[in-house]
């Protein structure tokens, strides 16, 4: 069994808030997000990390549309925000080769996924290895791709919910760093469920940054293969799970 930390070396540098002289404030780890869309999940982490005490920064915004709408929230928030169009290249690898060198050029450590509609290589996925999390819709490793909400809804579920892990090569796999779980009502709607859905995205979406950039995950590979987060200082309910709100 061998273990990667995260918010170490392996995300280019100290843990965020380990290598800021006394009295001086902590450095934060430099985060980019890439959305193809609204961006209400990357307002919710640029809000997050508008917070003195939160462990990261946002300092870019990539998108591959320009008439995404999260454009217009990041440079509203004051966040560089870039377009770099999938038309404008041949194939996929010389896209993300631009997409990779903007990111590198704004010296990201962390990369956050939030509603970017493309499949991503296998070279891009390997440039950023346990350097970039995505979140999805779902309870996984149950119903990754689209359509979760229909689909769980077909099946009967009684608790749906999102996601945030890892990316791996495959689509909709690796690590699960965080989730939060959704009750299904009595006569719900796709449209409905997602919404709702939605809503915990956005409040578990900066949690689990928040647990990555801190240095609290660690990545355990398993004698079989296998690979799962440990989080360091666990408490009970696990940080690794936000439950409905009650109240």
């Amino acid at each position: 069994m061998t273990t990667a930390p995260l918010g170490g070396p392996a995300v280019g540098g100290p843990a965020a808030g380990t290598d800021a002289p006394r009295g001086t404030a902590p450095r934060k780890l430099r985060v980019g997000i890439i959305i193809s869309g609204g961006g209400s999940n990357m307002a919710a982490l640029v809000a997050a990390t508008k917070r003195a005490d939160f462990p990261a920064e946002a300092v870019l915004v990539l998108s591959n549309r320009a008439d995404a709408g999260g454009l217009a929230k990041a440079a509203a928030a004051g966040v560089p925000a870039v377009v770099i169009s999938h038309k404008g290249f041949p194939d996929r690898e010389r896209f993300e080769m631009a997409l990779h060198a903007e990111l590198v050029r704004h010296g990201v450590e962390l990369v956050c996924l939030a509603g970017f509609m493309r499949l991503l290589t296998p070279w891009f996925i390997g440039q950023w290895k346990n350097r970039m999390i995505n979140i999805h819709p779902s309870l996984l490793p149950a119903y990754p791709g689209l359509h979760t909400h229909a689909r769980a809804l077909r099946d009967g579920v009684k608790l749906a919910g999102c996601t945030v892990h890892f990316v791996r090569e495959a689509m909709d796999t690796g690590p699960v760093v965080a989730q939060a779980a959704v009750p299904v009502l009595a006569g719900d709607t796709p449209d409905g469920l997602a919404a709702r859905v939605l809503a915990a995205e956005h409040r578990l979406y900066p949690h689990a940054l928040d647990l990555v950039a801190s240095g609290r995950t660690r990545i355990v590979t398993r004698d079989d293969g296998g690979e799962h987060v440990e989080i360091r200082g666990e408490a009970e309910p696990p940080a690794a799970m936000i439950w409905p709100r009650t109240a």
